[in-house]
């Protein structure tokens, strides 16, 4: 293992399909060569983003096993200016599975191009995998399937199919007003969803949701869930796997904890809570294995 102290991390963006900035960090270890070592991308879920809670860390963490990280914010987030304040709820309220998947192909084309770099080294785009929490999980799972430079993915509480979790009040706002509002129980924020993110998860179906791109896996994948998620039920990790047709596939079901494995934000502690700590090493453990 690499000391944390000398992992290097670079910051930037580059412009979405729409033109907008979808920003990035890149940990690696400092004085490495990165394209000597796989890469891989962490995906934030809804109501996420980048620098949220444990993320970095868990980023940092994995780039001192051997990895360089790009951790991405999706470009219809939310996230502004400020990296850790919804400041542009505009944006939210249109954030479609379909733009989402989008944004990580144009992340594979930037390191391919070498328009992300690390400190101005390119990256490994031979040996790519990927790692998704929740909303993150259920792109990185349908990115798998999408993006062939893609080898190797782990999901943590992904959401299999999107479709079957819109409730009918949800429905029932975008019928009559277009739009409909859920709270952030975090900030106490009213954030917008318009009816065209309801519309393109439908419409698209058979590209953008998890469930329906599982099916097409090869590759090697492990889905890691909590028996206690409060948020996307365990269930979902098991329809997954099950679908999933990879010979080389694992699930892993963790024991009393929630849908982050005790993470939360902010995050100022030393070490992960347990349950982080076991998805972390499973999940490191899966790329040094299949990317290596």
């Amino acid at each position: 293992m690499i000391d944390s102290k000398n992992i290097s991390k670079t910051t930037g963006a580059i412009k979405s399909t729409e033109g907008l900035p979808i920003q990035y960090d890149v940990y690696h270890p400092a004085g490495s060569t990165p394209a000597d070592l796989p890469t891989v991308l962490f995906l934030h879920g809804f109501k996420g983003f980048k620098d949220w809670g444990t993320f970095p860390a868990i980023c940092r963490r994995l780039s001192e096993e051997g990895f360089a990280v790009v951790a991405m914010n999706f470009s219809l987030n939310g996230i502004g200016e400020n990296p850790l304040e919804f400041d542009r709820l505009d944006l939210f309220a249109r954030a479609t599975l379909s733009q989402d998947l989008d944004d990580v192909g144009s992340v594979l084309q930037g390191i391919h191009k070498e328009m992300i770099t690390a400190e101005g080294k390119p990256l490994n785009h031979d040996a790519v995998g990927i790692l998704g929490h929740s909303r993150g999980g259920q792109t990185a799972i349908a990115s798998a399937a999408e993006y062939s430079e893609i080898k190797c993915l782990v999901s943590w509480s992904a959401v299999a199919d999107y479709n079957a979790r819109w409730s009918d009040a949800m429905k029932q706002d975008w019928e009559a007003k277009g739009v409909t509002e859920i709270n952030n129980g975090r900030t106490g924020q009213i954030m917008p969803v318009k009816k065209l993110v309801y519309d393109d998860a439908h419409e698209n179906a058979q590209r953008v949701i998890a469930l329906n791109r599982v099916r097409e896996l090869e590759l090697p994948a492990l889905f890691i869930h909590s028996k206690g998620d409060e948020a996307v039920p365990y269930e979902d990790a098991e329809q997954l796997y099950q679908a999933c047709p990879s010979a080389d596939k694992e699930l892993v079901l963790l024991e009393e904890t929630g849908h982050t494995f005790g993470g939360k934000h902010p995050f100022e502690d030393d070490e992960f809570p347990s349950p982080l700590q076991k998805a972390f090493l499973k999940s490191k453990d899966w790329f040094v294995q299949h990317l290596r």
